[in-house]
Order: structure tokens, then sequence, then C-alpha cells
């Protein structure tokens, strides 16, 4: 698969998510589990980046690495941790 179309691939299903989700309205406590089920998410991705890169995959290091930051992102927006780029 061309890098044209993966690209285009993961717009167009990002694309239908945000045209799609729906907003719940009920209010989920979250715990401090869940969080860093997260958090170690973030951590696979990172470790997914580093062992791309070593074997000089750079467009899926990158990719892994971008998925890492928006998962410490999202935390960070929903202020459930604290940090700076």
């Amino acid at each position: 698969m061309t890098m044209n179309s993966l690209a285009s691939k993961y717009i167009q299903k990002t694309e239908r998510v945000l045209n799609d989700m729906d907003i719940l309205q009920t209010v989920k406590l979250i715990d401090v589990k869940s969080i860093k089920e997260v958090i170690d998410e973030a951590k696979r991705y990172f470790e997914d980046a580093k062992y791309y890169l070593d074997r000089k995959r750079f467009k899926t290091s990158l990719a892994s690495v971008a998925y890492c930051e928006g998962l410490l992102d999202a935390l960070r927006l929903l202020g459930l941790v604290e940090f700076t780029w």
C-alpha cells in the first residue's frame, strides 16, 4: 500500500468517526487505573516508534510517536495529567 493510499484510508476513517460519533450525555468518573491504562498504551506506541526508527522505517516510527503524543495530549486536555512539551 502506498503512503498516499494509506493516508487517504486513515483520513476517510477518521472523517467518518468525526462525523458519526456521539457525545455521551453521562459523566463518567475516571479512576487512576484507567489513566494508567491510557499511559501504558501511549508507552507501547512510544516503544514501537523507537523500534521502527532503529529499523529505518521512519514513516511508521513517526506515525507511532504521533499516536503516543495524541494520547498524552488528550489526557492533558482533560486535566488528568500535567506536562509540557
